[in-house]
């Protein structure tokens, strides 16, 4: 399905955000609870009330679904995992010495 579709309400070219094109922009924030309750209802209307747009969150959720699946249990190496504290640990000092000093 097209991203970039819309539902046939001519408010959508005045403000595509308000449409098809802004929920499904959007709809990944939607599905990862990553957004505020005001525009969540406000997709969760525009899902309710937009069939083609409830298709493809249904998509998406699946989607997202089955990379946890298949994706969620990798780890980093021990010794990558190991390169990547030390060096958050050295920045943290850089910026606690830099602050001291200013």
């Amino acid at each position: 399905m097209d991203r970039a579709m819309t539902c046939g309400d001519p408010s959508e070219l005045a403000d595509p955000d308000s449409g098809c094109s802004g929920v499904l922009r959007d709809v990944w924030l939607f599905l990862d609870n990553e957004m505020d309750p005001a525009n969540r209802a406000k997709v969760q209307q525009h899902l309710d009330e937009c069939s083609p747009c409830l298709e493809e969150a249904g998509l998406d959720r699946k989607l997202k679904e089955l990379l946890a699946r298949k994706c969620g249990g990798d780890r980093a190496p021990d010794q990558l995992r190991h390169r990547v504290i030390a060096s958050l640990e050295i920045n943290i000092t850089t910026v606690r010495v830099t602050r001291e000093q200013s």
